[in-house]
C-alpha cells in the first residue's frame, strides 16, 4: 500500500477529536479504512485554551485511527472554528494579458482580490471564488481559456487569529503529523452533507458543534457567506447542569437519551431519576422541565441564526432551506423548532455514503471530519485540483511556505 495515497481528516473540535483515515483507489475512488474518536480536552469554543491537553486527545485519537487502518499516518487536513473566524467578501480586476486567460490570470486577479487592508494579528486562511467576469459577461465558473480583455473574481475571504492558528498546527504537529491543509468547519461538513443541487438552490448549513455552531450559505454552487456563532452542544449541556445542579457528565448523559427541545409534545407526568452531586439522593426530574430548559437555549440559537440571515440581508435568497448537521443537531425536536423560528424548510443533515462508510459513521456528529477526509482527497488528485479551480483555497500560514512546497512536489 503506498503511503502516499493514504488520506487523513483531522478534526479537532470542542467535545471530540475525530481522525478518518481514507485510502485513493487507481480509479480516484476514496475508500475509508479507520477512524479514531477520542473525548477533546483542552479547546474552548472551538480555539485551543490547554496545549498538552489537546495533544494528548489528538494523539489518542490517532492512534486508535492508526490500529483500525494498519498504516502510519503522516499528514492530514485539520479543520477549523472557533469566534475568532470572521469572513468577508471581496473583488478584484485585472487585464488579461494575451488574448485567452490563463492560469496566471487567474492566479493574478485571486490576489488583487485578496489585496485587503487587514489587522497585523489576522491571516487569510481561504481565498475561494464566488465567479468570474470576463468583459460584460458575469457568471462564469472557470474562466480559463476564454477570450476577453478585462478579467473580474468575486471571492469570499476566510480570516482567522494567526496565534490561535498556529496554536491548533502546533498541536497536531507535535504528534508527528504534518498539516497539508487547513480548512474552515462549516467549508468541509458542507462537503459531505449538501448535494450539489443545494448548492445551486441557496441552501444555509448550520453545523451546531460542541463549542460554536458554525454556518455555511451557498448560492448557485458558490460560498455567500460563513460565519461562527459561540454557542454550541456544550451550552445546552452547562444549562442543564446547572438548572438540575447536577454534574457535567450527567447532564450530558441526560441531553443525549433524554433530552427534547419541545416540552409540548411531552407526557407531562413522565420523569426520569438523576444522580446528583456525590453524597446526595438519587431524585426525580420531570422530562418537560429538561425540555423547558434545553428549548430555552434552542430558541436562542435559532434566533441568532435569522438575525444573522436578516442582518446580511440573505433571508430571501435562502430558497433551497436550512439544512441542520453536527452533534447538537440530533436533540430531539430541533429540526421541528428550528423550522418554525426560521420560517424555513429544514432538514436534518447526514453525510452522504461513500467508500465503505459504516452505518456508525452516517452520523450528523462525523459531517466536519468525513467533509476534510473529501477535501484532502481532492488536493490530492492534480486533476481534481485543476476541476475544482474555482474553488481553490489559498494556503495560509505563510510561515509554513516551505513544507507545503516540498508536499505539492510530492503531489506532482
Amino acid at each position: 500500500m503506498k503511503e502516499k495515497n493514504i488520506v487523513v481528516g483531522l478534526d479537532v473540535g470542542t467535545t471530540k477529536v475525530c481522525t478518518i483515515v481514507g485510502i485513493q483507489n487507481p480509479g480516484n475512488e476514496l475508500e475509508i479504512i479507520g477512524i479514531g474518536t477520542h473525548p477533546s480536552h483542552g479547546l474552548k469554543k472551538g480555539s485551543v485554551v490547554n496545549i498538552d491537553k489537546t495533544i494528548k486527545s489528538i494523539q489518542n485519537s490517532l492512534e486508535e485511527a492508526k490500529l483500525m487502518a494498519g498504516v502510519q499516518i503522516e499528514r492530514a487536513t485539520i479543520g477549523i472554528a472557533g469566534n475568532h473566524i470572521y469572513s468577508f467578501n471581496s473583488s478584484g480586476v485585472v487585464a488579461v494579458k494575451g488574448n485567452e486567460i490563463t492560469q496566471d490570470d487567474v492566479d493574478r486577479v485571486l490576489e488583487a482580490a485578496k489585496a485587503v487592508v487587514m489587522p497585523s494579528d489576522r491571516d487569510i486562511i481561504h481565498v475561494i471564488a464566488q465567479e468570474y467576469r470576463v468583459d460584460n459577461t458575469n457568471g462564469i465558473k472557470n474562466p480559463i481559456g476564454m477570450c476577453g480583455t478585462r478579467l473580474e473574481a468575486h471571492v469570499h475571504i476566510v480570516t482567522g487569529s494567526i496565534s490561535l492558528i498556529q496554536n491548533l498546527v502546533k498541536c497536531v504537529e507535535q504528534t508527528g503529523i504534518h498539516v497539508d491543509h487547513i480548512t474552515l468547519q462549516p467549508i468541509a461538513s458542507s462537503e459531505s452533507v449538501l448535494s450539489n443541487e443545494e448548492k445551486e438552490m441557496g441552501t444555509l448549513l448550520v453545523d451546531i458543534g460542541g463549542g460554536t455552531t458554525d454556518l455555511a450559505f451557498w448560492k448557485d454552487g458558490s460560498l455567500i457567506h460563513t460565519q461562527v456563532i459561540p454557542v454550541g452542544g456544550n451550552h445546552f449541556t452547562n444549562d442543564l447542569a446547572v438548572a438540575l445542579k447536577i454534574p457535567h457528565a450527567e447532564a450530558e448523559r441526560i441531553k443525549v437519551h433524554h433530552g427534547s427541545v419541545l416540552a409540548e409534545g411531552l407526557n407531562q407526568s413522565a420523569h426520569i431519576t438523576v444522580q446528583g452531586i456525590a453524597g446526595t439522593k438519587p431524585r426525580e426530574v420531570q422530562l418537560s422541565f429538561i425540555a423547558k430548559v434545553l428549548g430555552a437555549r434552542a430558541d436562542e440559537l435559532f434566533d441568532l441564526v435569522k438575525n444573522i440571515l436578516d442582518e446580511k440581508g440573505l433571508s430571501d435568497s435562502v430558497t433551497g432551506g436550512v439544512v441542520i448537521t453536527g452533534g447538537g443537531a440530533l436533540i430531539k425536536g430541533m429540526p421541528e423548532l428550528g423550522e418554525y423560528i426560521l420560517e424555513k424548510p429544514l432538514k436534518l443533515g447526514y453525510p452522504m455514503a461513500f467508500g465503505g462508510m459504516t452505518n456508525v459513521m452516517q452520523n450528523p456528529k462525523f459531517s466536519t471530519v468525513l467533509g476534510l477526509l473529501i477535501e484532502a482527497s481532492q488536493r490530492m488528485s492534480p486533476v481534481a485540483i485543476k476541476d475544482k479551480v474555482e474553488h481553490e483555497h489559498v494556503d495560509l500560514i505563510g510561515k509554513l511556505g516551505d513544507s507545503i512546497k516540498s508536499v505539492f512536489k510530492e503531489i506532482f
